[in-house]
């Protein structure tokens, strides 16, 4: 939910106070408002997406015989494609047309939804899922860059990112409810096919509706970085599935572990030794700004760790429907919403380090609440109490960490620095799940052999012991953050463009 709101903040940093000058020289788009509607839908489809899937987990994979180790690839096919090459689509749409991209993204979007809703084996569940991610790198920061370009009056940029930011955070929840209704009463296979009559109304109206718009100046591209980056990020991300098939000390997993530090490493380099990086080094160097991106990585690992396990707790232990399953979320989502607002507030008394350290350690009371799980407990008495302060811990850690990822940051790498927080976070709930998936399967094993053989009541038995060692350490990357933060992140009272222009809308 806080991805797609600390991304748009870069699109209201980006801009030079010289290119603000010249752009409220033009006459406004008498279309503007009617444009910023095909962006809120286009918004809400790539925001309903990720939650409507989560919800849709459990009948996809016993439809298609996923195994336990493999449907982490559900989640992490799309985060990785989508965070890995974020950047990239951001430079993309800015140079080849952000118009033309948002088509692109919307029709490639829509094509990839079709094919997952049709998938007929688990490689081609996963496969779509990576399209999706693929085209909406090049969706989401069209979108963004159209606000920005369209909307050249500082008042009304702002209402305009405020409409975002409530699509946002507001359709996080939607997604949660309508996957519910899609996987009870028509089929898992609608959350995704329900992309493509979404997708066809965004372009019928983009065409007339929507200016096109690009960069101008220097339009060259860092293929190499953006290949390796990926690259190493899905070969680790392998390396711990296949830990959870073949062992942690097997030669394959190892392999995979080294092939991704090699390709990683790799990827430093050419960013170092580039005239035209993809992540310029100097962006990530600084304390706040790579305190910030860390304590991402750490966030979402923790939390997207949470959603997977929960919705596998409710639906295989509890025997919750889809729909009541995205309706017991929803408490976590408006605890983000309200306590967004409240923080806003407070942010300036208390600083950010203050905020976001009491956050993480809120967020980790939270998670280690949840470890008490048993195979009958009260949603009521244990799970409600934790997702509320973790919604809270979440909300406090959030609402800071796009002003300190654009801490002193020069005005020409705002963008790259406000888009370097959505990739992060989207590459750790990647690393997360992948993490925690492996230590469950294994714990859950280690349960059976333990007692006695797989039979039905150790298989659940071990399910629920799984799930409590999963959240054990989804608790301490939690604490990690707290650390971070910590450690790292201090008041930064320097007043460069970027953080001056930075528009809270969460």
């Amino acid at each position: 939910m806080s991805n797609d709101t600390s991304t748009a903040r870069r699109s209201v940093a980006t801009p030079s106070r010289a290119d603000a000058g010249q752009a409220t020289s033009h006459p406004p788009d008498p279309k503007r408002w009617l444009a910023l509607t095909v962006i809120a839908i286009a918004q809400l489809m790539v925001v309903l997406d990720a939650t409507i899937v989560n919800i849709a987990m459990p009948s996809a994979q016993e439809a298609l015989n996923i195994s336990q180790a493999d449907r982490q690839w559900i989640v992490t096919a799309y985060t990785l494609a989508f965070g890995g090459l974020l950047l990239l689509g951001g430079r993309i749409a800015d140079f080849a047309g952000r118009k033309r991209m948002l088509l692109i993204g919307l029709a490639g979007f829509a094509l990839a939804s079709a094919l997952g809703g049709v998938a007929q084996n688990a490689g081609m569940l996963f496969a779509a899922r990576a399209l999706q991610g693929v085209f909406g790198a090049l969706l989401a920061p069209a979108a963004l860059s159209l606000i920005t370009v369209t909307f050249t009056e500082v008042k009304e940029r702002a209402k305009a990112f405020g409409v975002f930011g409530a699509i946002s955070g507001g359709g996080a929840a939607i997604g949660l409810i309508l996957g519910g209704l899609l996987t009870q009463y028509l089929d898992w296979r609608w959350c995704l096919l329900v992309n493509i009559p979404v997708a066809a109304i965004a372009i019928f109206l983009a065409i007339p509706i929507v200016r096109e718009s690009k960069a101008e100046g220097d339009t060259k591209y860092d293929i190499p970085g953006a290949v390796l980056s990926t690259a190493g990020l899905v070969t680790l991300v392998y390396g711990f599935t296949k830990a959870a098939e073949d062992g942690w000390t097997s030669g394959v997993t190892l392999s995979l572990f080294a092939l991704s530090a090699v390709l990683l490493i790799a990827f430093v380099i050419v960013e170092v030794r580039s005239s035209h990086p993809l992540l310029p080094m100097r962006v990530v160097l600084q304390r706040n700004r790579g305190g910030s991106y860390l304590t991402s990585v750490t966030l979402g690992a923790g939390m997207m760790g949470m959603f997977l396990f929960m919705t596998y707790y409710f639906q295989g232990t509890l025997q919750y429907s889809p729909l009541k399953s995205g309706v017991a979320y929803l408490p976590f989502s408006a605890g983000i919403i309200l306590t967004a607002g409240l923080g806003s507030a407070i942010l300036p008394k208390v600083g950010p380090r203050v905020m976001m350290t009491v956050g993480a350690l809120l967020a980790t009371g939270g998670m280690l609440w949840l470890t008490q799980l048993k195979a009958d407990s009260s949603y009521p008495k244990l799970i409600l109490p934790a997702l509320v302060i973790m919604a809270v811990g979440m909300a406090c850690c959030f609402v800071p960490l796009g002003n300190t990822a654009l801490s002193g940051v020069a005005n020409h790498d705002a963008g790259v620095a406000s888009a370097m927080i959505n990739t992060s976070q989207q590459v750790g709930g990647s690393l997360g799940v992948a993490v925690l998936n492996t230590v469950f399967t294994t714990a859950v094993a280690n349960y059976i052999v333990d007692n006695g053989g797989p039979t039905p009541q150790n298989q659940a038995l071990g399910a629920i012991h799984g799930y409590n060692v999963a959240f054990t350490v989804s608790a301490i990357l939690l604490a990690v953050s707290a650390v971070i933060t910590f450690v790292m992140i201090r008041r930064d009272k320097t007043n460069s463009v970027a953080a001056g222009a930075a528009v809270h809308i969460g």
